[in-house]
């Protein structure tokens, strides 16, 4: 046998060992894997503690995992405070009784209800207006919908004309602010006020602000707000108030050749 016969040899003998070695390793790994998982099911089965243990471990961790899906973006608020609601308890006693008699009439959940009791409350303060005359024209307009519309285009809690007042939505982000409760209330309490000290009177402004103040007939709005205002008051001063069905007012027809003169709230800064 020549030298390169017995380098060959012995390359292939090198490989052989090699070989048999490398599956020696495995077969021992996989059998103490096999061994360890056999291990692990009979202990799991012997001690269900355990693997409670594990599963809630696991669970824990796959909602870690799911964490960055499932949250808000960085940066933005969370929905809770996003929510324009409050809890009616926390509110003082007047508003608290305002809000729980309005929640039963209007069928309404009181904690939005408190939010808005609370800003008409606050708002009202600004004004010089009656927090409960706000709330009775809220209650009339609308009867607490935030998404409400009517057929000439008033929308929102306290249907405000909102192509006529555009612009005093400038300031809270555009005219599609009229649909966020509090934004609505704060716009239309404005138009309340300068419909009031136009006509000189409460029943006047409210004439104007349905837009009736150059008809004979504003449809019983004035009316219905003002029995509804004098409720509100008597809750407010802790009376029992029996509950009676809840009134809404349909928008009196424009007059001819001023279509645009229709509900609600057509004063204009003008």
């Amino acid at each position: 046998m020549n030298a390169s016969e017995k380098i060959t040899r012995g390359l292939r003998t090198f490989a052989s060992d090699i070989a048999q070695g490398f599956f020696e390793i495995t077969h021992n790994s996989f059998a103490l894997i096999g061994l360890a998982v056999i291990f692990a099911v009979i202990t799991l089965t012997a001690r269900p503690e355990l693997r409670q243990v594990g599963e809630l471990q696991l669970f824990s961790w796959l909602q870690t995992r799911q964490l960055p899906v499932i949250t808000e973006p960085a940066g933005e608020i969370g929905a809770i405070d996003r929510a324009t609601a409050s809890n009616p308890q926390d509110l003082p006693k007047q508003q608290a009784a305002v809000a729980y008699w309005l929640s039963k009439k209007y069928k309404v959940a009181p904690e939005p209800l408190s939010a808005l009791v609370a800003e008409a409350y606050e708002i009202g303060i600004r004004t010089k207006l009656d927090p409960t005359l706000i709330l009775a024209v809220m209650a009339i307009e609308s009867g607490f919908n935030p998404f409400a519309q009517s057929p000439v285009g008033a929308q929102g809690l306290m249907q405000v004309m909102t192509k006529v007042h555009s612009d005093k939505y400038e300031n809270f982000g555009g005219k599609l602010a009229a649909f966020d409760p509090l934004t609505n209330l704060r716009v239309g309490v404005k138009v309340l006020q300068e419909c009031i000290s136009r006509a000189g009177s409460m029943e006047g402004g409210l004439r104007y602000y349905v837009g009736a103040a150059n008809i004979e007939d504003d449809g019983g709005y004035a009316g219905k707000v003002m029995a509804e205002h004098a409720r509100l008051q008597s809750v407010a001063k802790g009376r029992s108030m029996q509950l009676t069905a809840p009134q809404t007012v349909t928008a009196p027809a424009p007059i001819k050749g001023n279509e645009d003169s229709g509900k609600v709230a057509m004063l204009s800064n003008s």
